[in-house]
């Protein structure tokens, strides 16, 4: 329509020009000694102004012939940027689609043609991670000068020290990173990472509370990192003594204990001897949730009171009256109080159940100590036979014929 309507104009200004020159009588004039012009009036402005438009056009062509050079460098950098845009761009693309090795060629290119270069060198830096080429990660981190991108030349320099094992360097890392920007969600959770490789549990109890205060971790997941941390710094606390342990016991809030924890904190008590303690931590944990492993343990039990574990035992016994290590444990605590046959009565059930070595110590040990050696006899045999089947047993706690777990220290 825009076009239609200067079609009109045009039309409609060249006929009044016409209808203008045809009835103009003007003329022009021009003396130049000895000559002498006369030309009509329309005909002198229709010179004047095709004059120039030609003047316009040869001006207008020779200036464009002499800044074709320029033109066609700044074509040809223009290209260039554009080429290189568009290799940072594949290089992302490649990267996250896990092809390394294109993306650090296109990441490569893009350093080379100055395109955003501290970007394209953390983009080679991470492909050459993926590649697993160490020499090239610190060549292309290297190449990172502009101090903007320092926060996330720390973050990545760490991810991939920890991706090494190389935890002690990723904290420092992170730490200088704290100085800088100070500690977001990815930061955090880098750390905790970082952490627990270096075995720092109560750092790694401080950030897994933190990080689940920000809500950056599944309950789930918190609940899990916050227990072994427990568990790991309460086999440390082993090596301790009792007073350190049970007042770390008792520092640990109700909501972050559970029956791996409590298994673990009972182990640790029963090394140290503190079984009135433990026994009182095993009933209460049973009294909310059941577990056979906590079962056996608290037949380890060499409490000040042995009568009232074998009470608070039997009471147990009809709503659980298949479980082994129920009987088991029953089996022992009336073993340290020589009640013979009851001891025998429950051990012998927890045989028929379950055929564990543990069981057959112990009745050869009871039939010993009534003098019935030829009894003891086949339960050794039968023990000995396990072992032989399963070379790699555990440690017997002192005084005690029964297999525990050896504490795993860190590291």
């Amino acid at each position: 329509m825009r076009g239609l309507l200067w079609l009109l104009a045009l039309a409609a200004t060249a006929v009044g020009v016409s209808l203008a020159a045809r009835y103009n009588d003007g003329y022009l004039l021009l003396i130049v000694p000895p000559y002498r012009i006369e030309i009509a009036l329309s005909l002198a402005i229709l010179l004047f102004f095709t004059s120039f438009a030609l003047l316009y056009l040869l001006l207008r062509t020779i200036g464009l012939t002499l800044s074709l050079p320029g033109r066609f460098g700044d074509y040809r950098a223009r290209r260039r940027r554009e080429k290189a845009t568009a290799s940072l761009h594949e290089a992302i693309r490649l990267l996250f689609e896990g092809r390394f090795t294109q993306a650090l060629k296109k990441a490569g290119e893009a350093h080379a043609a100055g395109q955003s270069p501290g970007v394209a060198a953390l983009l080679a830096a991470r492909a050459a991670h993926g590649l697993c080429e160490p020499e090239k990660e610190q060549e292309w981190l290297g190449r990172v000068n502009d101090s903007r991108l320092d926060p996330a030349r720390l973050m990545l320099e760490a991810e991939m020290a920890i991706d090494h094992e190389q935890y002690v360097e990723a904290v420092s890392l992170l730490h200088a990173l704290q100085n800088i920007s100070g500690r977001h969600i990815a930061a955090l959770r880098l750390e905790l990472r970082a952490q627990q490789g270096c075995g720092n549990w109560p750092e790694v109890l401080r950030l897994a509370r933190l990080l689940e205060k920000r809500e950056a971790l599944a309950p789930e997941l918190a609940q899990e990192i916050k227990t072994q941390a427990h568990q790991e710094t309460i086999r440390r606390q082993q090596q301790a003594d009792e007073g350190q342990l049970l007042a770390y016991l008792r520092a640990i809030p109700a909501k972050e204990r559970s029956l791996r924890l409590t298994h673990t904190a009972c182990e640790a008590l029963l090394e140290h001897g503190v079984d009135d303690d433990a026994q009182r931590m095993i009933e209460k944990q049973l009294d909310v949730q059941w577990d056979s492993d906590l079962v056996q343990l608290y037949g380890q039990v060499r409490g000040s009171d042995l009568t009232s574990c074998i009470a608070r035992a039997e009471k147990w016994l009809p709503q659980h009256p298949d479980d082994a290590q129920l009987l088991l444990a029953l089996g022992r605590l009336c073993l340290q109080q020589r009640l013979w046959g009851k001891a025998q009565i429950y051990l012998e059930a927890s045989l028929s159940l379950v055929d564990q070595r543990a069981v057959r110590l112990e009745l050869a040990r009871l039939f010993e100590q009534t003098e019935r050696w030829d009894e003891a006899m086949p339960h050794y045999r039968a023990a000995a036979e396990q072992v032989a089947l399963r070379p790699s047993t555990p440690l017997l706690r002192p005084g005690l014929s029964s297999p525990r777990a050896v504490p795993r220290l860190p590291g």
